[in-house]
């Protein structure tokens, strides 16, 4: 019981924009820590591509992978730290409300801190369809405005419905 309500779940944040009577119909089967989509893979990468995401699939033995191009967004120690610990304080209640309000409108799908004090302050990895998207985003952080941090992005390419272990 617990696996189906896991599936369930699952399947509806695979299945992206379907109608309930497509989610129904689909072929729904886990391998391990793998959810494998076999009917709807194929509608997912065509409503992700019309959306202009760059994606593919592949075959390995009998499961089909769905690999879609999200873009890593480095967090580094900007050029002006120098703020006192009044505005740095305000500058990070910005930064948060920043970073949720991505979170919530789907722009990002992970987003932390680094655990050392070094150069690379965090990381977010955004769900867009283009690195331009994610740039003018990524810029919007009022930490990058205020040059305390600064941003380096990478395409970065995962399954849909991976996960971290």
């Amino acid at each position: 019981m617990k696996n189906l309500v896991l599936v369930a779940i699952l399947s509806l944040f695979l299945s992206c924009d379907q109608s309930s009577k497509e989610a129904s119909e689909e072929t729904v089967e886990v391998k391990g820590d793998t959810i494998v989509e076999e009917a709807s893979t194929k509608s997912i990468e065509e409503d992700l591509k019309k959306k202009g995401y760059q994606t593919f699939s592949y075959k390995e033995g009998d499961t089909t992978y769905l690999m879609q191009q999200y873009y890593m967004v480095f967090l580094k120690s900007g050029p002006t730290r120098g703020q006192d610990s009044t505005e740095a304080a305000e500058l990070q209640k910005k930064h948060m409300a920043h970073l949720e309000r991505l979170a919530t409108e789907g722009y990002t799908s992970l987003t932390g801190p680094m655990g050392d004090d070094g150069d690379l302050r965090g990381i977010v990895v955004f769900n867009t369809a283009t690195q331009a998207e994610a740039d003018s985003l990524a810029n919007l952080d009022p930490m990058v405005k205020a040059g305390r941090l600064k941003v380096e992005i990478h395409p970065w390419w995962v399954a849909k419905g991976g996960k971290l272990k």
